[in-house]
């Protein structure tokens, strides 16, 4: 099948082109802007269509403007989305028959469902588990480096959304959004956030303005929900999780912020995800996993990254690891900080139950979670 591959700067696409290629399929490309397309975009994609007809278009993560396009070509579009939240799922060009959009979310695919819109379908991310194979971690792999390890961004941008909308909301919006907050860390698994802002939204937006776009169909509740609440929970209960577990053992945090320093923590740069990311998973011990807030209960790539190293990986809970996953065999999960911290310890002090683990999870992803097994699944 020829596909036209629509090429930006994204997580996953070397990966996709593989296995896209070692499936026997024709790649074209069409170079794209992170943040989409405009009109002049538009007609330079029809005259690629025109000249490469291919039989469809695929895209990583979604873009309207494509979908457009696609629908008046009358050809398939197909898109996977790797990050979360994606406002764009919410433009109104979802509705287009000519779109497949794949989330790796069951919870959001079902709210897509129930909202009579068919166009989106659940599937799971993926690991290239031969690429991962030929990055050999030298004598790491017998004495690893680090004994607890995460790496992720901790959302602390000076100046940031929260910060500046924070700064300018009356007292009792204040309390509610901390109480909000504080509240939500203590649940796993479930994220309210949306449901409970609408007593504060109008504060919300007088103290930052903003809006959904008017081709969409999100809510306000949403947009200050993901955009800039739940990040703001992601950066507390990262800090605290990660200083609860520095407390006791050592922890080596890879992160983007540059000379950020936290106290009893070992502050690396930024690694890359194609390479640096996944040596550092074979060098270390444990590997945590913490999904930002506001993810459903989709399972995130770094899981899939963790597992499809070989490393062991512990996480926070997110339901769709049962689906896919045994917890104990193929990994870990913890229910709250003292939780973490306790089951840190014992695999730090259980080499070969760890290792075991470990081992599983990487067989049970290599069996039937690699981009190939994913790519199958998009065409079926």
């Amino acid at each position: 099948m020829k596909i036209l591959f629509i090429e930006w700067g994204c997580l996953g696409k070397e990966d996709v082109e593989e296995a896209l290629k070692a499936e026997g399929h024709d790649l074209v490309y069409f170079p794209i802007g992170r943040g989409g397309g405009d009109p002049e975009t538009e007609g330079m994609l029809v005259s690629a269509l025109n000249r490469e007809a291919p039989d469809v278009v695929f895209s990583i993560d979604y873009f309207p403007e494509v979908s457009n396009v696609c629908r008046g070509k009358a050809i398939r579009y197909i898109s996977w989305i790797f990050r979360m939240p994606c406002v764009k799922l919410y433009s109104q060009t979802v509705l287009n028959p000519c779109n497949t959009i794949c989330v790796f979310d069951k919870e959001l695919c079902m709210e897509f469902r129930n909202a009579g819109i068919h166009t989106v379908y659940y599937l799971p991310l993926a690991a290239n588990v031969e690429r991962l194979d030929t990055i050999v971690a030298g004598q790491g792999a017998q004495a690893p480096l680090f004994d607890v390890s995460f790496i992720g961004g901790l959302y602390l941008e000076e100046n940031s959304r929260f910060e500046q909308m924070f700064a300018a909301l009356p007292d009792f919006a204040k309390g509610y959004l901390d109480a909000v907050i504080g509240a939500q860390l203590k649940i796993q698994g479930y994220n309210f956030v949306e449901d409970v802002l609408g007593p504060v939204i109008q504060d919300l937006y007088q103290a930052f303005p903003l809006d959904p776009d008017p081709m969409g169909m999100e809510s306000r509740e949403y947009l200050y929900a993901q955009q800039v609440i739940n990040c703001r929970a992601t950066t507390l209960e990262r800090l605290d999780l990660l200083n609860a577990v520095a407390q006791k053992y050592r922890v080596d945090l890879f992160t983007d912020r540059e000379g950020f320093e936290l106290p009893n923590i070992c502050v690396h740069g930024k690694v890359g995800h194609f390479s640096g990311l996944p040596l550092v998973v074979k060098q270390s011990r444990v590997n945590l996993n913490l999904s930002r807030r506001g993810l459903k209960s989709g399972i995130p790539l770094h899981v899939f990254d963790i597992m499809g190293s070989g490393g062991f990986l512990l996480t926070n809970f997110q339901a769709e690891l049962l689906d896919l996953f045994v917890p104990g065999e193929d990994f870990v999960y913890f229910e709250d900080k003292e939780d973490l911290v306790q089951k840190a310890g014992y695999f730090l002090s259980h080499e070969q139950e760890r290792q075991a683990i470990a081992r599983s999870g990487y067989e049970k992803v290599a069996a039937g979670h690699t981009y190939r097994h994913r790519i199958r699944e998009i065409f079926a």
